[in-house]
C-alpha cells in the first residue's frame, strides 16, 4: 500500500522528480489527516490515491476535452463564449503573459456548465454533462480533504471545506491542452535557461487546487532556492496544492507552493491538464481560526475572495501577490 513518501531536503536536488507524499484516502481518517497536514507543512503539494473519482467519469472529461480543442479554432472561440471566461490561446490573464498552450476556463455553477452544451453526454443511465459529473466528483473529493485538513488542525470540520461547497462559491474548471512544441530555443521566465515555458511560475490564488494529467509529464514544483523539479504523472492519483486563501487561512502554516508547466515537445502526444479550482464565495470574509493563532499574532489582513481574485488578476504571474495582505 502506498502511503505519505518522505524526503530529505538535502538530496531532493539530486533526483529526476520529486516523489511527493502519496497519501492514500482509504487510511483511517486520523491517519490521512495526519499525513495531509504534514504534506502541507512540508511541501505545499502532494497527491492523493483511492480518491473516489471514477475512472470512466475522469475518462470521458479527458476525451471530451480533447474533442474540444482538436477542433477547428472559430468553433472553440465560439463554444468558449458561452461562459463568461471561455477560451484562451498562448496569452494568460491581461498583464502580459504568455505561454505554449491553450485552454478553457468554465465556471462550476449548474447554470454555466449546462449552457456549455458541447460537453453533453449520457452518463449512468440518465443525460448528464461530462463537465457536471467531473465536477461534482473533484468538489467532493476538494471538500473531503479540507475536512481532513480540518480534523488535522483541530478547526471545526466544516471551517475550510463550507466556502468551496456553498451555492456560490467561485470555483473553476480549466482545461488546460499542451500541444507538441518544436522550438524550444526560447523561455518565457527567467532563470530557465534550456526549456519553453508552457505556463510560467505562479501560486494559485484559490484556496486547494486538483490537477490530473494525461499522462504527459510537464509539472514543475519549485524547490525554493530557484531550481525546479519535475512531478511525475500518475495515472491513479490527483495532483493537490494549497493556494494562496489557504496559506492565509492556517496564518502561513502552509505555504502555497510555487509551480509551472513546461511546454511539451512530444511530437506526437498532447498534454491535457483538468485543473479544479476550490475557491470561496466572492463576498467570503477570509480569516484565519483562533484555533490556531493560540499565541500567534495574524500575519494576514481579513479580506474578501473578491478583493483578492480582484489584487490576483491585476498582477502578473510570477508576483508574490498575497505579500500586500500582509500585516506589517
Amino acid at each position: 500500500m502506498v502511503v505519505a513518501t518522505e524526503i530529505n531536503p538535502s538530496r531532493i536536488e539530486k533526483i529526476r522528480e520529486v516523489e511527493i507524499p502519496v497519501i492514500d484516502l482509504s487510511l483511517k481518517k486520523s491517519k490521512a489527516a495526519k499525513l495531509i497536514v504534514k504534506a502541507c507543512e512540508d511541501y505545499g503539494f502532494f497527491k492523493v490515491i483511492n480518491h473516489g473519482v471514477p475512472h470512466h467519469i475522469i475518462k470521458k472529461m479527458e476525451d471530451e476535452g480533447f474533442d474540444f480543442f482538436h477542433k477547428p479554432l472559430p468553433d472553440k472561440i465560439r463554444v468558449g463564449s458561452a461562459n463568461p471566461f471561455g477560451y484562451g490561446s498562448k496569452n494568460i490573464g491581461l498583464s502580459g503573459d504568455k505561454g505554449e498552450l491553450e485552454y478553457l476556463i468554465l465556471q462550476t455553477n449548474q447554470d454555466s456548465i449546462l449552457n456549455t452544451s458541447k460537453f453533453s453526454y449520457s452518463c449512468c443511465g440518465c443525460d448528464r454533462c461530462a463537465v457536471s459529473c467531473y465536477v461534482e466528483c473533484v468538489r467532493e473529493l476538494a471538500c473531503k480533504i479540507l475536512e481532513l485538513i480540518a480534523k488535522g488542525l483541530g478547526v471545526p470540520r466544516s471551517f475550510f471545506s463550507h466556502l468551496v461547497r456553498r451555492f456560490d462559491s467561485d470555483s473553476l474548471l480549466r482545461l488546460n491542452h499542451y500541444p507538441p512544441v518544436s522550438d524550444t530555443s526560447h523561455s518565457f521566465q527567467r532563470g530557465s535557461s534550456n526549456s519553453n515555458i508552457g505556463f510560467g511560475e505562479h501560486s494559485d490564488p484559490q484556496i486547494l487546487t486538483l490537477l490530473r494529467s494525461n499522462g504527459v509529464a510537464g509539472l514543475q514544483i519549485s524547490l525554493g532556492n530557484g531550481n525546479w523539479a519535475p512531478v511525475a504523472p500518475d495515472p491513479h492519483a490527483f495532483c493537490v496544492n494549497i493556494g494562496d486563501v489557504l496559506q492565509a487561512m492556517t496564518n502561513g502554516r502552509f505555504v502555497s507552493v510555487r509551480h509551472r508547466a513546461m511546454a511539451n515537445t512530444l511530437p506526437d502526444r498532447s498534454r491535457l491538464s483538468l485543473v479544479f479550482f476550490g475557491a470561496p464565495p466572492p463576498q467570503a470574509i477570509i480569516t484565519c481560526p483562533p484555533q490556531l493563532l493560540k499565541q500567534n499574532e495574524p500575519r494576514y489582513r481579513a479580506f474578501t475572495w473578491a478583493e483578492y481574485k480582484s489584487h490576483t488578476y491585476a498582477h502578473r504571474l510570477g508576483e508574490t501577490r498575497l505579500d500586500h495582505f500582509k500585516i506589517a
